[in-house]
């Protein structure tokens, strides 16, 4: 008998990773868990789903190879299993954006938001941050900044930003980021700046997007 793959076997072996991405909240969990390695728990209470359902689209990652496990005592913790998973999700959002108009005038819109810092380069962005002119703050999850962070962003987590304003300097532009594009965190934090006097911006980068710019991320 004849076991040599055909090239509908290789283009089926292919399709899988296309099956297991055809999903919008698998997606989502992708996003999430390029920010680093978090327990099952947490990727539910985060993308608003019920632990049945975050399970089995886990699952169907897992299945896909595009997400590895770890068990800590009765805890189970997912990673992606390469970050070339977060470069496929982050190329995959950018065909989208390219040939999706109705992605393309959804994210237009947000950027042309007055708390946009739209015209600030990534490496300008660097430079003033190094030389204390502007505030970068994280506002993502503590333990997502632990994972990696931009080069001196400080950890001001949404959820903490009210009650540290005062660790914020009044005199300086303080500019916030979170997940990327499509995480809304950000936005948030800048409302909540400005409502208290800050003068505040928001980027739309978040960890994935800097690094594959060859950036440096911290850790």
């Amino acid at each position: 008998m004849n076991t040599t793959p055909t090239k509908s076997d290789l283009y089926e072996q292919v399709a899988r990773i296309g099956k297991a991405l055809s999903s919008p909240k698998r997606l989502e969990l992708i996003e999430l868990l390029a920010q680093g390695e978090k327990p099952v728990e947490l990727l539910a209470r985060q993308s608003r789903m019920d632990m049945r359902l975050t399970s089995a689209h886990l699952k169907a990652l897992r299945e896909a190879r595009l997400v590895e496990t770890r068990r800590d005592g009765k805890f189970i913790h997912y990673r992606l299993s390469g970050p070339d998973v977060a470069a496929l999700w982050m190329t995959l959002r950018e065909a989208a954006e390219e040939h999706l108009v109705e992605l393309r005038v959804a994210l237009e819109q947000l950027a042309a938001q007055p708390d946009a810092l739209s015209s600030e380069s990534r490496e300008s962005l660097l430079a003033k941050a190094r030389s204390g002119d502007i505030v970068v703050i994280d506002v993502r999850p503590a333990q997502e900044y632990e994972a990696g962070h931009l080069p001196g962003a400080r950890s001001m987590p949404l959820a903490e930003l009210e009650k540290r304003l005062a660790d914020l300097p009044a005199d300086k532009a303080i500019v916030a980021y979170c997940r990327g594009p499509f995480c809304v965190m950000s936005d948030e934090a800048v409302a909540l700046l400005r409502a208290r006097g800050f003068s505040a911006h928001k980027i739309t980068d978040g960890v994935t997007e800097w690094a594959a710019s060859g950036l440096p991320i911290e850790h």
